[in-house]
């Protein structure tokens, strides 16, 4: 009776994994379809690059932050930017319609994620085949640690692709205290990628999803559109997800290591950050790494939250404006 008894539970448990997965694979399709890929692709060592090139003049690169993709971008700033600037937008590794770096597990119970350093790799080959020269190198959030390992890797290996400037909005510079918030450490872990992660893909309603794409902006409030625009459909596929916390919750030792090389920076460094952001707080970041790279101007937004590439358009459009205007 007891050999029935775990057969049959084994049984369900079964069912229930191939309908979440079933679940979670239909939504996939579905976001897919709403939200196909809005650009072209580059091929990196056999890895696909999604990107969005539209523009004239000196290089630009803009880079999303963590669960995001290239439409936080496409959704209004980069419009402003083409008369003068050559804008290329990517999809960060793992995330949007680009694939994760190379040697990096999707495995479901795997715990590893795309490092800074690698994503800096990957895109920056991306734009040497584009043609990109001396970018100036813009990135939110994730994008901003992104955007500074780009900077770093060009003190070891010098190419096309120099970053000729960077600028950090509202970016993660620097190693911060405690533990991360649950979402990442629980859907982050292994357990989390064969279990929470199917679930959450499968069945979070939309308002939830709505919801958290609001507290992003907090206190300000999303633009109208954005959160139908933005496609986090794509960020619940359960790949694109597990690449997403994977990459947040293994950052921190990555940061401790590309924060010993921001004295050795010698490019012009913009930074604009809010002061009541608190997914990335700039007392821990923003006002920490000026004291540390020579020449790094930052700019704080009193009262803003953590998407000023949104809500202070003209802040963010005026700091690359100064980036291209110091580059030497």
């Amino acid at each position: 009776m007891a050999r029935t008894k775990l057969k049959l539970a084994a049984i369900a448990l079964g069912m229930g994994a191939a309908l979440t997965g079933c679940g979670a694979q239909q939504r996939a399709t579905k976001a897919e379809a709403q939200y196909p890929p809005l650009g072209n692709f580059v091929s990196v060592n056999g890895r696909q690059v999604h990107y969005v090139q539209q523009g004239t003049g000196p290089h630009l690169v803009l880079l999303h932050g963590a669960g995001g993709n290239l439409r936080d971008f496409t959704f209004s700033l980069m419009d402003q930017l083409t008369d003068r600037y050559t804008v290329t937008a990517f999809d960060r590794p793992g995330l949007g319609y680009t694939d994760q770096t190379p040697g990096v597990s999707a495995a479901p119970t795997s715990t590893q994620g795309d490092s800074p350093q690698d994503q800096a790799a990957m895109l920056k080959a991306a734009a040497e085949q584009l043609g990109i020269t001396q970018p100036i190198v813009a990135g939110h959030s994730y994008g901003g640690i992104v955007a500074y390992a780009w900077a770093v890797s060009d003190l070891e290996h010098p190419s096309t692709a120099n970053a000729s400037a960077v600028v950090s909005i509202a970016g993660v510079t620097m190693p911060w205290p405690g533990e991360l918030d649950r979402f990442y450490t629980v859907n982050g872990s292994a357990f989390g990628g064969a279990v929470t992660v199917p679930l959450i893909s499968a069945f979070a309603p939309r308002s939830v999803v709505r919801s958290r794409i609001e507290s992003t902006f907090t206190p300000q409030a999303a633009p109208i559109g954005y959160a139908d625009y933005i496609g986090a459909g794509l960020t619940l596929r359960p790949d694109t997800f597990r690449a997403n916390v994977r990459q947040v919750n293994t950052l921190r030792p990555h940061v401790v290591q590309l924060s010993q090389h921001y004295p050795d920076l010698r490019l012009p460094i913009e930074i604009v950050h809010g002061t009541a952001d608190t997914t990335v707080p700039i007392h821990i970041h923003a006002e920490e790494v000026i004291k540390l790279i020579p020449g790094a101007s930052l700019t704080r937004l009193d009262g803003i939250g953590h998407m000023p590439q949104q809500t202070n358009q003209t802040d963010v459009i005026a700091a690359i404006d100064r980036a291209a205007s110091r580059r030497h």
